[in-house]
């Protein structure tokens, strides 16, 4: 069985949830199985071992869940991407849209150095907001964005729109 059928028949839909009409796609599943996890994690090392990544920016939350242990197997800084006010020190923001309304994401001002060559990494690409709008911030940092890295890609959302002109990667497509 592929890497990508073993990661899609782990990942659990959940319909309703967090509002009517969506299905969340559940990765829970996914962490619960070592071998199923262990070979998502050895599959991101294998594909950026050999392109130098100077530091892994993981979304909050889920991202850090594949950020930390990629970051660690990359031998790369780990940077948390965080909400507004979640970061103890100071920070560089980025504001984006929503459906309704605006949020705000924010970094530590001394997380990236310019030049550093960066691996961009979350759970899903969905609409690509917040993903495009955590680019933006490590380009302001000065960061080179080597490639946006997800666990599974929502394809019918379009979210690599929102990333155009950047590279994209997606272990699981739906």
């Amino acid at each position: 069985m592929t890497l990508e059928n073993q990661i899609k028949s782990k990942i659990r839909d959940v319909p309703d949830f967090p509002k009517p009409g969506i299905v969340f796609k559940d990765i829970t599943p996914v962490l619960q199985d070592h071998v199923v996890f262990n070979a998502l994690l050895v599959a991101f090392e294998k594909r950026y071992a050999h392109q130098k990544i100077d530091a892994v920016v993981a979304i909050e939350s889920r991202g850090f869940i594949f950020g930390s242990p990629i970051a660690h197997l990359l031998k790369s800084a780990f940077v948390p991407v965080r909400k507004k006010g979640k970061l103890p020190f100071d920070v560089v923001e980025q504001s984006y849209d929503l459906e309704y309304g605006s949020a705000t994401i924010e970094m530590h001002v001394d997380a990236l150095q310019r030049g550093h060559r960066v691996l961009v990494i979350d759970d899903v690409l969905a609409t690509g907001g917040t993903a495009s709008a955590t680019c933006r911030l490590v380009e302001k940092q000065g960061g080179n964005i080597v490639e946006c890295a997800f666990v599974i890609e929502l394809a019918f959302l379009q979210g690599r729109e929102k990333l155009k002109g950047r590279e994209v990667f997606s272990l699981v497509r739906y």
